[in-house]
């Protein structure tokens, strides 16, 4: 079976070496065998792993998710449920984040619709106003 060095493993699976290093530091790669040259060297599988951080980080996963899925996924007991529910809680997460935005964008709007812009001293600025004043309720 094909091994791969860090700089291969990467190129196969499109991020920078160092991104490589730094998931072997955080456990989301087995450690790789080595050889002579005290090279590290990973399995073909290791390319399907960085994917599968990568699609996982693509929806919202935190890298210490993504280490439970890892977990979850290469668990002989483990069922989908506790993936389900990682999932869910993700959802709710990002429908606050949604919520969020959505409410940053209606005040931006806001002072957008109020300030003149044009020639107008800066000194009358409502947006800059507003961002000095101590609330940031419209």
């Amino acid at each position: 079976m094909e091994k791969l060095t860090r700089g291969r493993l990467a190129k196969s699976s499109g991020v920078h070496p160092e991104t490589i290093r730094y998931y072997e530091q955080n456990g989301l790669l087995p450690i790789p065998a080595r050889s002579e040259s005290n090279y590290r060297l990973f399995d073909r599988e290791s390319i399907d792993r960085v994917h599968f951080i990568k699609r996982a980080q693509s929806v919202g996963f935190s890298l210490d998710e993504i280490r439970l899925l890892l977990s979850l996924k290469y668990a002989e007991d483990a069922t989908c449920e506790p993936v389900r529910q990682l999932a869910q809680e993700k959802l709710a997460e990002l429908d606050q984040k949604i919520q969020a935005l959505h409410a940053m964008k209606a005040l931006l709007e806001g002072l957008v619709e109020i300030c003149p812009g044009g020639d107008e001293p800066i000194e009358e600025c409502p947006i800059l106003d507003h961002l000095t004043s101590e609330h940031l309720d419209m």
